[in-house]
C-alpha cells in the first residue's frame, strides 16, 4: 500500500467516492473503503446487480447503496485488479503498475462474471489473488448459516437476528428507504481449506506449543469494571458513556499487558510495538468483546444499556455511519456466534491482526511479515488438525479480521455522543442469541479436551 509521504494536511480525494484519500491503492488515488471494496469484489468474484440505470451517484454517503456502480467506477477509473497481492494478505503488489485502461468489453466481462468463469479452476486465492472459488449465490455456508446474499431482500424487510425493521424504526427513527450493504460477503466465503499454501500435517506438534504460548499471554479473567445496575434505575446518556469509557480503559490496559507477554516480544522494538498498538487497539478490543468477553458484553452490559432510554433528539440525529456500524456488528456477532471461536483460535487471530506490516511508521517490516506468516501457518495447522471435518473453518475465521478492521475504522466516524445509542441498539439486537450462553459455556470455549 502506498500512502502519502508529504504534508499530512494533503486533502486529496478518492477518485471513486470523493472521500478523503489515504494513498495510491491498486493504481489510483482512493480511500480505504473503496480499496477494501475493490479487493473483496475481485477476490471473491462478486457479480452485482444495479436496480436503476447503472449510473448511481458515488459519494461517501451514497457509495454503499449500489455495489454494481461502485465496482463499475473502480474499473472505469483504472483500478488494477492485477495489483492485488497473490497471498490474499493485506496490502498490494506490483507497486510500479499504475492505473489501467481496459475496454468496455473487458469491463462488461468482469461485471457479468464471465471473466471469472473462464479462469483456470485450480487458481485459488491462496496462489492467485483474483479468486477464492466463492460465489454470492452459494446459499448456506458451513453450519447451515444462510448467506445474506441469498436471503436478504433489497428492501431489507427481513429480520436481522431478532432486530426487525420495525424495531429498527422504533430505536433509530430513520426512513427505511436507505439501503445498507449488510456484509453480503461475510457469510459467502467458501474458499478452499487454506488461504495460503497448506502446510504438512506433521508440523502440528511444533504448532501446538506456539498456540499455547499465545493463549498463556491472554488475560482470560472476567472484566473487573462494574456493570450491575439496581432494578428500576434509569441510566442516563452521560452515565452510559462514562461506563463505556471505563470498559475501554480496562480493555486497553489488558492489551498493553498482553504485548509484554507475547512469545515474540523480544523480536521487535518498543517503537514498533507502540506503533502497532496505536493502530490496532480498537480492533483488538473489538475482537476480544466478540469472543472471550462476549458473555459479559452481550449479557451484563446489555442489561445496563436496556435501562437507558434515548431522547427523541438522539434518535433523530443518529448518523448513517452509526447505522452501518450497527448492522455490520450484528452480522459479525452472528458469524462469531456460529463459529464458537476457541481460546486458541482467538489468540491466533489476535496475533495475526496485530502483526500488520502495512501500518505506516514501522521499522521492521520484513520481520513483521515473517512473524505474521508464522502465526498464520500455525493457526491454519492447528485448526485443520482440531477440526478435520470443517475444511472451511480456517478461511471463514480469517475473513472475519478484515471486517473487524473495517468496523474499527468506521467507528472513528461515529460521533462520541452517539455511542450510547449505538451500543444499546447492537446489544439489544444480539441479546436474544445469548440464552444458550447463560446456561452453557462461553462462546469462546476454553481448551478442548485432549489438547
Amino acid at each position: 500500500m502506498d500512502t502519502w509521504e508529504d504534508d499530512p494536511a494533503d486533502q486529496r480525494t478518492c477518485l471513486i467516492c470523493g472521500d478523503r484519500a489515504t494513498g495510491l491503492h491498486y493504481g489510483i488515488i482512493s480511500c480505504e473503503g473503496c480499496k477494501g471494496f475493490f479487493k473483496r469484489s475481485i477476490c471473491n468474484k462478486r457479480v452485482y446487480r444495479c436496480s436503476r440505470d447503472k449510473n448511481c451517484e458515488m459519494s461517501r454517503k451514497q457509495r454503499n447503496r449500489c455495489q454494481y456502480c461502485r465496482l463499475l467506477k473502480c474499473l472505469q477509473m483504472g483500478m488494477n485488479r492485477k495489483a492485488i497481492r497473490e497471498d490474499g494478505m493485506p496490502g498490494g503488489r506490483n507497486k510500479s503498475i499504475g492505473p489501467v485502461q481496459i475496454t468496455e468489453e473487458e469491463i462488461e466481462r468482469i461485471m457479468s462474471g464471465q471473466e471469472f468463469k473462464e479462469e483456470a479452476p485450480e487458481h485459488t486465492w491462496g496462489n492467485n489473488g483474483d479468486s477464492d472459488h466463492s460465489s454470492p449465490s452459494n446459499g448456506a455456508s458451513e453450519g447451515n448459516q444462510p448467506s445474506p446474499a441469498s436471503t436478504l431482500s433489497s428492501n431489507r424487510s427481513v429480520e436481522i437476528n431478532g432486530y426487525t425493521a420495525a424495531l429498527r424504526d422504533q430505536y433509530i427513527n430513520t426512513s427505511m428507504s436507505t439501503h445498507y450493504q449488510l456484509l453480503p460477503h461475510l457469510f459467502g466465503y467458501t474458499a478452499q481449506s487454506g488461504l495460503l499454501a497448506p502446510q504438512p500435517r506433521s508440523v502440528f506438534p511444533q504448532s501446538h506449543p506456539l498456540v499455547l504460548q499465545l493463549v498463556a499471554a491472554e488475560d482470560l479473567a472476567p472484566l473487573a469494571t462494574p456493570m450491575l445496575i439496581e432494578d428500576g434505575y434509569k441510566v442516563t446518556q452521560v452515565e452510559l458513556f462514562a461506563l463505556l469509557c471505563r470498559l475501554a480503559d480496562e480493555l486497553l490496559f489488558r492489551q498493553i499487558s498482553w504485548i509484554k507477554k507475547l512469545p515474540f516480544f523480544c523480536e521487535l522494538s518498543i517503537e514498533d510495538y507502540t506503533c502497532l498498538l496505536s493502530s490496532t487497539w480498537q480492533e483488538l478490543i473489538l475482537l476480544s468483546c466478540l469472543t472471550i468477553y462476549s458473555a459479559q458484553i452481550f449479557g451484563d452490559l446489555a442489561d445496563v444499556t436496556a435501562k437507558y432510554t434515548p431522547s427523541d433528539d438522539e434518535l433523530q440525529g443518529f448518523s448513517e455511519d452509526g447505522m452501518e456500524v450497527m448492522e455490520r456488528l450484528i452480522y459479525l456477532f452472528r458469524k462469531f456466534h456460529q463459529l464458537k471461536i476457541s481460546n486458541e483460535e482467538y489468540a491466533c487471530m489476535k496475533a495475526i491482526n496485530f502483526l500488520n506490516q502495512d501500518i505506516r511508521g514501522l521499522s521492521s517490516i520484513s520481520q513483521l511479515e515473517q512473524l505474521n506468516k508464522r502465526y498464520w501457518y500455525v493457526c491454519q495447522d492447528y485448526i485443520e488438525y482440531k477440526y478435520p471435518h470443517q475444511p472451511k473453518r480456517f478461511p471463514e475465521i480469517m475473513m472475519c479480521l478484515p471486517e473487524i478492521r473495517c468496523i474499527a475504522g468506521k467507528l472513528v466516524n461515529v460521533p462520541l455522543e452517539q455511542l450510547p445509542l449505538l451500543f444499546k441498539a447492537v446489544l439489544h439486537s444480539c441479546k436474544s442469541s445469548l440464552t444458550s450462553y447463560r446456561t452453557g459455556p462461553s462462546p469462546c470455549v476454553t481448551t478442548s479436551s485432549g489438547n
